[in-house]
């Protein structure tokens, strides 16, 4: 029995983010498996370069830079049968017409929760300890502090709010179990025995924001989560607490969280603002209490590889007849990033 036609295959992405998402290695392992030309990347379905690969294509290799994708994209790519992206959410990419037209559709994202719950973890504990503050003393003293200054540091007994027990909200929750820290979880999807098994206490966000010394977010950005930490519930954060969020900027009202941080009641890791990037006179860029970066917590550098390698293992799976493993369906996406 002839062995059947491996899947013919194209990128469509900004194609600067090939070399690092397939490294050689992974782009030839990728080879064997499907019909592929490694120097076509498509950006624009209408130019002629790629139309006779894309008439021709049975999977799109998607990544940051790729288009939306139509029913104009549709009529170009007449033999799509699946979509693999390598990179996290695909809301924004996927249009209506490739859903009803019965294209399977999968995400790395689970790959990409990975480098964001590090970071979370990372920062989480950097902040029970202190450390922004204790190094903006340093710069100013060149002295240690004083024992009355250390009083309320460390992370032992620490309690952590999650908010969201999305991807990268749960591999955060397993990162956080070899520490003695005190987790608790918001979620209106997720049950108390569902909590429990991931090592946290399930509660409302408004008593969870009680309660947490760190408060850190991992909720969709969807109409209903739009400003979900509005004025009232950043005032019910304990004063000295802390509020991380590497999910969306959006999640949280940034005029009101402005004027919490310049107050300085509240301390602050952003990776995510609203807008983004910040405007240069923003106070947040000088403030002691602000740890502020740009957009990194997700895969970045070497971490994009385990992106490519997820869409080769899917890649693989096609060519053999198994279903993906990481399949994002159209009814998840009115409660998923």
């Amino acid at each position: 029995m002839p062995s059947p036609q491996p899947p013919r295959a194209v990128f469509a992405m900004d194609p600067v983010h090939l070399p690092l998402l397939f490294p050689p290695p992974l782009m030839a392992r990728l080879r064997r498996t499907a019909d592929i030309d490694t120097e076509l990347v498509v950006r624009d379905f209408t130019d002629p370069a790629g139309a006779a690969a894309l008439a021709q294509a049975e999977v799109l290799i998607t990544g940051w830079g790729c288009p939306h994708l139509d029913a104009g994209v549709l009529a170009t790519v007449p033999k799509l049968r699946a979509v693999l992206h390598a990179a996290g959410s695909v809301r924004s990419l996927v249009g209506e017409p490739l859903w009803k037209h019965g294209v399977t559709v999968s995400s790395a994202v689970t790959g990409n929760a990975v480098p964001v719950a590090e970071y979370t973890l990372a920062m989480i504990l950097l902040a029970g300890k202190g450390a922004f503050a204790h190094r903006e003393r340093y710069r100013r003293t060149h002295a240690g502090p004083p024992p009355a200054e250390t009083a309320a540091t460390g992370n032992l007994g620490r309690r952590v709010g999650v908010v969201g027990a999305s991807r990268v909200g749960r591999r955060l929750m397993e990162l956080l179990r070899p520490f003695d820290l005190t987790v608790l979880l918001h979620d209106p999807y997720a049950s108390p025995a569902e909590a429990a098994a991931l090592g946290a206490e399930l509660l409302p966000l408004e008593d969870l924001l009680r309660r947490s010394d760190i408060v850190s977010l991992h909720a969709p950005d969807l109409p209903e989560t739009h400003h979900m930490l509005d004025r009232a519930r950043l005032a019910l954060i304990r004063d000295g607490g802390v509020l991380i969020n590497t999910a969306r900027g959006a999640l949280v009202d940034h005029e009101a969280l402005t004027e919490e941080l310049v107050s300085g009641r509240l301390r602050a890791v952003l990776d995510v603002t609203e807008p983004e990037p910040l405007p240069a006179d923003s106070p947040l860029y000088r403030l002691p209490n602000v740890f502020l970066t740009p957009h990194i917590a997700g895969s970045l550098g070497n971490e994009l590889e385990r992106l490519g390698l997820i869409v080769v293992e899917e890649v693989e799976r096609l060519a053999t007849g198994l279903p993906p493993l990481h399949e994002v369906r159209h009814a998840d996406l009115a409660r998923v990033a």
